[in-house]
């Protein structure tokens, strides 16, 4: 098996590409940064510093004339939304594998086109849902799988901010193409991890509000689940919550897990880490969620981040040697959720999928 490095060519380099795709790409073995599109100077100038081996290109029609001589193994798409299936459908018919960061697109008709062309093509093609990676996530599903929680009667996930002005950022732009609001940035992570858990959605009930003065998207939102099995699972997502509730609240028939706070590696590649620091994804003892059973209370070791899993797996996928960490086709379901939970918020009913 060749074991030259497998070469990467992403596409942005705003928070997605310079705080999670770059630094999770370089540092996994097996993989090279190649290529970084930008036509913004500042992050240009912050690429090639951070990133002094890999060519900096203008824009994606640089990036496919250049893809021959780059060697190009795969192409990961981290720019806005609305570019998502545009920029992947063109890397699909050039035959090279993409990674789309979520959500996968604006609508599910859309997902399903692209992961249909990418099946007649033969082309990988994955969605960047890292939360999967999240220490409590991970945590939270070997207790489920373990079967120490019981039976999981109701699952309670929230990813909340406090945000209570508006950033002008692209993401509360109201265009319905922008995919843009709490439900499609925060929700697309909670919705994926609850499908992860208990499997198919059959009924979707969602409040989707706009708080924010000026605000033409959602921010404050709440979408709750039946999944096929009977287990229930409440999401929040805000950014207008100034108290945060917990980050997961799992209630089975033997007992509860608790626990507060968002996973640290997401602060830690902000602040210029990588998963080749020591300790990387490490919770210490005092964040640690809990077990609970009425009185008794007992601390559960959260175990570590592992945002570096999905990187690694798509290198094996790429050279045969293992499955898509993140099938296009889980999206795709997952989009057919967000889609359920605007038009029950509509019409303030049910959604039966």
């Amino acid at each position: 098996m060749d074991s030259s490095p497998l070469n990467v060519g992403l596409v942005g380099y705003g928070i997605a590409g310079a705080v999670f795709h770059a630094p999770l790409i370089s540092t996994t073995p097996g993989l090279r940064l190649a290529a970084v599109v930008t036509a913004d100077p500042d992050r240009r100038a912050r690429a090639a510093a951070a990133h002094p081996g890999a060519a900096l290109l203008p824009d994606t029609d640089a990036l496919w004339a250049a893809a021959p001589e780059l060697g190009l193994d795969l192409v990961v798409v981290a720019s806005p939304n609305r570019t998502h299936i545009p920029l992947a459908t063109r890397a699909v018919e050039a035959g090279l594998p993409v990674v789309v960061d979520k959500p996968l697109a604006a609508t599910a008709a859309e997902g399903e086109r692209l992961a249909a062309l990418a099946r007649e093509r033969g082309v990988l093609l994955s969605v960047f849902q890292n939360r999967r990676w999240d220490g409590d996530f991970r945590t939270v599903r070997q207790l489920v799988d373990s079967g120490r929680l019981g039976r999981v009667n109701r699952f309670e996930s929230r990813f909340e901010r406090w945000r209570p002005e508006l950033s002008g950022a692209w993401r509360e732009l109201g265009d319905p193409a922008e995919a843009g609001g709490v439900l499609y940035d925060l929700g697309a992570h909670l919705v994926d991890q609850a499908l992860v858990l208990f499997g198919p959605a059959e009924r979707v009930y969602a409040e989707l509000d706009a708080r924010r003065t000026g605000a033409a998207t959602d921010d404050d939102s709440f979408v709750a689940l039946t999944h096929a099995d009977g287990t229930r699972s409440h999401l929040w997502m805000s950014a207008t919550a100034g108290d945060l509730g917990p980050r997961f609240r799992v209630l089975g028939s033997r007992g509860a897990y608790v626990t507060h706070g968002l996973d640290g590696q997401e602060d830690a590649l902000r602040l210029g880490g990588t998963p080749a620091d020591p300790d990387w994804g490490v919770r210490a003892p005092e964040h640690w969620g809990s077990f609970r059973a009425g009185d008794a209370v007992e601390p559960v070791a959260t175990l570590p981040g592992r945002y570096q899993d999905y990187y690694a797996g798509l290198a094996r996928a790429l050279r045969g040697d293992g499955p898509v960490p993140v099938e296009a086709q889980d999206a795709v379901q997952a989009l057919r959720v967000l889609e359920a939970a605007q038009r029950s918020s509509r019409t303030g009913t049910a959604v039966t999928l």
